[in-house]
């Protein structure tokens, strides 16, 4: 897959072998845990690069209005959490499977609604023909990724859900506020990656 002449820095190929060369931490499933995927995409824009999330609709399931990755829940069909990851984002904001450079897995997370969440890395081209599902997207979110390592744009708080009372990592960035499984697995993300490394 080609990219902008103008991110022609070697990031993606270092998140590639940072990945290639590191064991996956990985959750025992148990009673009441449910394993879900999850596609962190990364892409050039505008000279820099930039991770997409999403901000979820009021009429899901879960997690209503909620800033989050393209992923849901594992389903029988999937090949492995990795097909899961790439049918979500597709179901979702209309990425094509084939259109995703697989860069590699970051550790598995438990959140505190009880999925085992598998985080999965992919570079997409850009501009792409985003196509959000109506039902599930609101809004699509295009955010740099130099922007999280500023001062001050990562905090820490205690916040519960149900009977579980977590310290959690919250975003600030552009305008939107991220925090819970989606900080935490950016958090992991981002700390692979030297901030002297991002434009």
């Amino acid at each position: 897959m080609s990219r902008l002449a103008s991110c022609t820095d070697d990031l993606i190929q270092r998140i590639k072998e940072t990945l290639a060369n590191r064991e996956i931490k990985r959750v025992s499933a148990g009673p009441g845990l449910t394993r879900a995927g999850v596609l962190i995409p990364v892409f050039c824009k505008d000279g820099s690069y930039h991770c997409l999330f999403t901000r979820r609709t009021n009429r899901v399931k879960r997690h209503k209005g909620e800033i989050s990755f393209p992923g849901g829940i594992y389903d029988a069909s999937d090949k492995d959490i990795v097909a899961t990851a790439l049918r979500e984002a597709h179901e979702e904001i209309g990425v094509k499977p084939r259109d995703v450079e697989l860069l590699g897995a970051l550790d598995e997370i438990m959140t505190m609604s009880g999925f085992i969440v598998s985080p999965v890395v992919g570079f997409i081209p850009y501009p792409y023909p985003f196509v959000p599902s109506p039902e599930e997207i609101e809004e699509i979110i295009i955010l740099p990724l130099a922007g999280f390592f500023k001062e001050g744009v990562l905090s820490e708080e205690y916040r519960t859900y149900q009977d579980k009372t977590e310290k959690v990592s919250i975003y600030q960035s552009g305008g939107y506020v991220i925090w819970g499984a989606t900080a935490k697995i950016l958090r992991q993300f981002l700390e692979l990656i030297p901030a002297g490394g991002i434009r």
